[in-house]
C-alpha cells in the first residue's frame, strides 16, 4: 500500500474568505478511483490522453534527482513553482488574489496514470 499525504492549501486574499487546508491520505485516491463508473474513466481517459506521456517522463525523472525547486515560471498574472521534496512533487501558485500549495505523493501521480491509461478508449 502506498504512504503518504495530499496536502492543499488554498489562501484567498478576499476579506471574507478563510484559509482552506485540506491533508487526507494519499492511499486513499487510487482505491476511490476502482469506485468510479466505466462511462466516467472514458470521459477522464480521453481528457487526459495527451497529457499522459508528459505526466509518465515527469515523475520518472523526478525519481531520479534530489530534492530540488524548479525556476520559478510566470503565466499571465501568477507565478508558480515547482518542486521535488522527499518523494512528492510540490506545487506553488502565487497569484494576485490567492496562493494554492499542492503537494502530492510521486508514488500517487504514477498510480492515478497507470488507471487512467487503463481505463482508456483501447482498454
Amino acid at each position: 500500500m502506498r504512504e503518504g499525504v495530499i496536502r492543499i492549501d488554498i489562501d484567498e486574499f478576499r476579506s471574507a474568505a478563510p484559509t482552506f487546508i485540506c491533508g487526507f491520505r494519499a492511499a486513499a485516491v487510487p482505491m476511490a478511483m476502482h469506485l468510479v463508473p466505466d462511462k466516467h474513466w472514458r470521459h477522464a481517459s480521453e481528457q487526459a490522453r495527451e497529457a499522459m506521456p508528459i505526466l509518465h517522463a515527469i515523475v520518472k525523472e523526478l525519481r531520479k534527482y534530489p530534492d530540488a525547486t524548479s525556476s520559478k515560471l510566470r503565466i499571465m498574472i501568477s507565478t508558480s513553482a515547482f518542486a521535488r521534496r522527499e518523494g512528492k512533487l510540490q506545487i506553488d501558485v502565487d497569484a494576485p488574489d490567492e496562493k494554492v500549495h499542492v503537494l502530492c505523493p510521486l508514488s500517487t501521480i504514477e498510480d492515478v496514470t497507470i488507471q487512467l491509461e487503463e481505463h482508456g478508449p483501447s482498454a
